[in-house]
Parts: structure tokens; C-alpha cells; sequence
């Protein structure tokens, strides 16, 4: 991690009474990444899709009134249930399981958005993607709200200017938005959010590969199957590389929020695409910078919120 980030968290922390920080649990819970990393590991041999279900919690988590853990809290008219989330969100039971045996090795003193924030590190690393330096420090909410993440997180339907304004108003750059996106090359979506694309209309700028429209129509016919499932990345499904970028390249994307990265006009979103798909250093290293600026957004420290028993429910 370079000298200008670490210091820019350290800044945003002191700015909220108290700096994240890697060592913030080595006294008080020193078995802690040891606990999630074993944890982590064996759901992922498991069924290696819930890497990509643990990375899209924490994003879903930070986008919405920032990284408090909201999204675990149960209730019928809680995050959990916004559109966004209901009927895709998943893996809150292996959350509970890892937070249960978290709190049996280190009571009351592991937040569930820390617990987050460390899960999607090892999730990406299970399946050989890279790694960084997780903060911590972060406190857990009291409420959520549904209605914020009706609002706030980003449909698969936006162009790449609407992407770019979505991310800046999290406080994260172009290249941020470029890199997180590439979380999609694990992971599946169901048809339903992407069917417009493969039978119009067609949004300006939508560029799909024929043949790759066709293979699609199977899975997810054009009435019914909404929720039939395809690899968001066709080649490398399950393996955390960079791709995705080369499918965008060949216009093999699957969602419209993810071809018009390349295709949509934007000459800095392109040329990013470019970058990743030829470097996947590159691309590695830019992903892991902007999870750690992400895991940062609006969090609470100090006496603020509190440190959750059980994720699903406040003390």
C-alpha cells in the first residue's frame, strides 16, 4: 500500500474521531483473520459462486449509508429486501456462521461490517485473485434503510456516465468504478438483468457479439426463466483474473453496465478497459487500492453505532 493512501485513511479516520487501522484487532481478537480465512476457504470450495455473493454484500453494504453492516440487518422492509437486493443478495448464513465462531474465539469485540470488509479480501484471494491490507475499526449500524438502497446502489441498466456519477458521489474515482467492476469476472446474474439485451430495444451504444447473444437466449429465454443464472465471466467463471476486460474487448459482456465500459462512449472508461486487459498486474493492483478506498466510505468508529453479537439483528 503506498505512503499517499495510507495516509489519506488515516486522515478520513482522525476525521471521525479514530483511524482504521490493520492491527486494530491484534490484541483484542489476534485469532481473527486465522478464523475467517479457514472460514472463507472452505465456503468457497464449497460453491465457488459465493466468492462473488461476499464481494457484492460488502459493495451493497458501503454503497448505502456507508460500510455499517446495515445490509445483515433482518426485516421485511430493510436493505435486504430492496429491489437491489431481494432475491440476490445471499450468503447472510455463512456470515452468521463466521461472526458466531468470531464471537465464541473474541466476545463482543469484532464489528459485522470489519467481519465484511475481511470476508470479500479472502473470498477474491480464495479464488486467485489478489490480495491487500484490510483496515479496521469500523462499528456496526443501528438501522437501514431500504428506501437508500433503492437509491444509491447502481442498476445494471447505466450507461458509463451515469456509472461515473454514481461512484463520485461515493467519493470514488473513474478508476475505482473501472476496477470494482471487475469483480464481475466471477460471479453469475440472473436473466432478468440482462433479457433487454439480448431482444431490444436497445439502449445507444449496447454492442453484444451475436454468437454470444445467441448462447444466451437458452438460459434465459425471452418470456419466463428470469432467474436462471449465467457467468457474468464465460470464459474463467470461477477463477479471479482480469477476463472480463478481454470479453468487454470482444463485446462479449454480459450486462449493459458492464459493456458500455468499453463501448459506451467514454474514452477514459475505455481506455481503462484496455489497460486491464492487457495488464492484469495492473488491474490487481488498482482493484485492491479502490476495495480499501471503498471499505472507507462514511464509516462509524469510536462511540458511534456499536460492535453487533449477531449480525442480523442490533444488541
Amino acid at each position: 500500500m503506498s505512503f499517499v493512501l495510507v495516509l489519506l485513511l488515516a486522515l478520513h479516520g482522525s476525521a471521525l474521531g479514530q483511524t482504521l487501522s490493520s492491527s486494530f484487532y491484534r490484541s483484542s481478537c489476534p485469532n481473527l483473520t486465522t478464523i475467517v480465512r479457514a472460514a472463507v476457504q472452505q465456503a468457497v470450495q464449497a460453491e465457488a459462486r459465493i466468492a462473488a455473493s461476499f464481494v457484492r454484500l460488502h459493495f451493497h453494504d458501503c454503497f448505502v449509508n456507508g460500510c455499517d453492516a446495515s445490509i445483515l440487518l433482518d426485516g421485511a422492509n430493510l436493505e435486504q429486501n430492496a429491489f437491489p437486493n431481494a432475491g440476490s443478495a445471499r450468503g447472510f448464513d455463512i456470515v452468521d456462521s463466521i461472526k458466531s465462531s468470531v464471537e465464541s474465539s473474541c466476545p463482543g469485540v469484532v464489528s459485522c461490517a470489519d467481519l465484511l470488509a475481511l470476508i470479500a479480501r479472502d473470498s477474491v484471494v480464495a479464488l486467485n485473485g489478489p490480495s491487500w491490507t484490510v483496515v479496521f475499526g469500523r462499528r456496526d449500524s443501528l438501522t437501514a434503510s431500504q428506501s437508500a438502497a433503492n437509491s444509491n446502489l447502481p442498476p445494471p441498466t447505466l450507461n458509463a456516465s451515469a456509472l461515473i456519477a454514481s461512484f463520485q458521489n461515493q467519493g470514488l474515482s473513474t478508476r475505482d468504478m473501472v476496477a470494482l467492476s471487475g469483480a464481475h469476472t466471477i460471479g453469475q446474474a440472473q436473466c432478468t438483468t440482462f433479457k433487454a439485451r439480448l431482444y431490444g430495444p436497445f439502449q445507444r451504444g449496447d454492442q453484444m457479439d451475436q454468437s454470444f447473444n445467441t448462447s444466451l437466449q437458452s438460459s434465459c429465454p425471452s418470456s419466463n426463466g428470469d432467474t436462471n443464472l449465467s457467468p457474468l465471466d464465460v470464459q474463467t467463471p470461477t477463477s479471479f483474473d482480469n477476463r472480463y476486460f478481454r470479453n468487454l474487448q470482444n463485446r462479449r459482456g454480459l450486462l449493459f453496465s458492464d459493456q458500455t465500459l468499453f463501448s459506451g462512449g467514454q474514452a477514459s472508461t475505455r481506455n481503462l478497459v484496455n489497460s486491464y486487459a492487457l495488464s492484469q498486474n495492473t488491474f490487481f493492483q488498482d482493484f485492491g487500492n479502490a476495495m480499501v478506498r471503498m471499505g472507507n466510505i462514511n464509516v462509524l468508529t469510536g462511540s458511534n453505532g456499536e460492535i453487533r453479537r449477531n449480525c442480523g439483528r442490533t444488541n
